[in-house]
């Protein structure tokens, strides 16, 4: 855990230091790329090998996809509290992407013309659900179930199977329920690499999303142009931004939140006015901490991705916290509606004392797959718009081509393509 004060010397370089941080350790990149390749060479054979190293489980083709049997018998083994759960979710997750569908509309800005768009959904979808410390139920609905709403006809799922070669039951029955149409226990870049390029068992998607670990990351990124992306994310994190009054418990199992993740690269962030508050926050952080089953975990990100930081006002929090560009940021100060109108870049943001991250991640509405390692400066939370392809249209009228087909004619010439000014220039001679 680390503390900073906006009066000691380096301040600033130690803030630019904790914004400048990667999605994954770029060394990684040759080894899921040799994957990815032996992928695309061997196909089936590939998958095959790699589950067994990876997973540890022994797969052969026919085994790949999970049957509807095994998907039928899931139900049965969860409690009703957790099928009611997965519901309730599922509904609030769809009711959010539902009114957010994009929606066609065209307009005629000058005499005998009509602009315009349309929005089309994909055809296949691949949905990737970690599983390597977790089973993260609650993706599925974040990711296949907004894919539904968007009307996108086959959701296909890539997820690790156990060493039985099974696939969580809570999984199994999210997934149902969220409309997958194919699901695949295969994990990691293998898992990815399958739905983005195919094989003999395997057709190919459209476009890949869902977060995942270091090498699930790399490995969408080496995959972006065969396949389209959601965005490439890292290690889960959050920032708190708190006055005198927020209460330093909340806080701490906020934090506390972010860093029982398994990766141990996550990062959580306190940005305070209070100056005392960052020891009152650490003390309910190591008491907070000893009651929980995954302290090791915690352990390792305390270690290196803590940091409790004291600023002068609310202005240089808010700036702050726009500079690191959270993938989730929580305001719990007295007006936190005004501290969020000065945010600029946050993947998310939550509202108040009663708003913890942790309902963003299970069952508020928006998606809980959203960008981090500063990239909320330009890429978006997975949405509804993310499953559709948008298509521009255009009309002329004969008159409206007269008017400017003078134009057409000289950008032709200016970019010496002079087909390009004909093509204007014959239908109104």
């Amino acid at each position: 855990m680390k503390k900073l004060y906006y009066d000691s010397p380096g301040f600033e370089n130690e803030l630019r230091a904790l914004a400048d941080r990667p999605g994954y350790p770029p060394e990684i990149e040759p080894q899921v790329a040799a994957i990815i390749d032996d992928v695309r060479r061997e196909g089936n054979a590939a998958l095959v090998k790699y589950a067994a190293k990876f997973d540890r489980v022994e797969l052969d083709p026919a085994r790949f996809r999970v049957t509807d049997e095994e998907i039928d018998a899931a139900a049965a083994l969860l409690s009703e509290r957790e099928k009611k759960a997965i519901d309730t979710a599922l509904s609030q997750v769809r009711d959010f992407a539902l009114a957010t569908v994009p929606r066609a509309w065209s307009a005629s800005p000058r005499a005998g013309v009509m602009l315009g768009e349309k929005f089309t959904p994909m055809d296949r979808v691949g949905v990737y659900i970690p599983g390597g410390t977790a089973p993260l139920v609650s993706t599925v609905l974040h990711t296949a179930g907004i894919a539904g709403a968007a009307g996108v006809r086959e959701i296909v799922a890539a997820t690790p199977a156990n060493r039985e070669g099974k696939v969580h039951p809570a999984v199994l029955y999210a997934m149902r329920k969220a409309g997958v149409t194919e699901i695949y226990r295969l994990g990691g870049v293998y898992g990815v690499a399958a739905l983005a390029l195919g094989t003999e068992s395997i057709r190919k998607v459209e476009k890949l999303v869902g977060p995942g670990n270091a090498y699930v990351t790399a490995a969408k990124k080496l995959l972006y142009g065969k396949v389209a992306i959601d965005m490439v994310a890292g290690p889960s994190e959050i920032l708190v931004i708190a006055d005198a009054e927020a209460n330093p418990e909340f806080i701490a199992a906020d934090l506390l939140s972010q860093a029982e993740h398994g990766s141990g690269l996550e990062q959580a962030v306190l940005v305070t006015t209070d100056r005392a508050m960052i020891d009152r926050v650490e003390a309910a952080f190591q008491r907070q901490k000893a009651t929980l089953p995954k302290l090791a975990t915690v352990e390792r990100v305390e270690a290196r991705g803590i940091f409790l930081i004291h600023v002068a006002n609310l202005e240089q929090a808010a700036r702050v916290a726009s500079a690191y560009a959270p993938e989730h940021l929580e305001i719990q100060t007295a007006n936190p509606e005004a501290v969020a109108a000065k945010i600029t870049a946050a993947g998310a943001i939550f509202l108040g004392a009663w708003t913890p991250e942790s309902i963003g991640d299970f069952c508020a509405g928006p998606s809980h797959v959203l960008p981090t390692a500063s990239s909320a400066h330009y890429f978006n939370g997975l949405e509804t718009v993310s499953f559709f392809r948008r298509t521009s249209l255009v009309k002329y009228d004969e008159a409206a081509l007269r008017r400017e087909a003078g134009i057409v004619e000289c950008f032709g010439e200016m970019e010496s393509l002079a087909a390009h000014g004909r093509a204007g220039t014959i239908r109104v001679k």
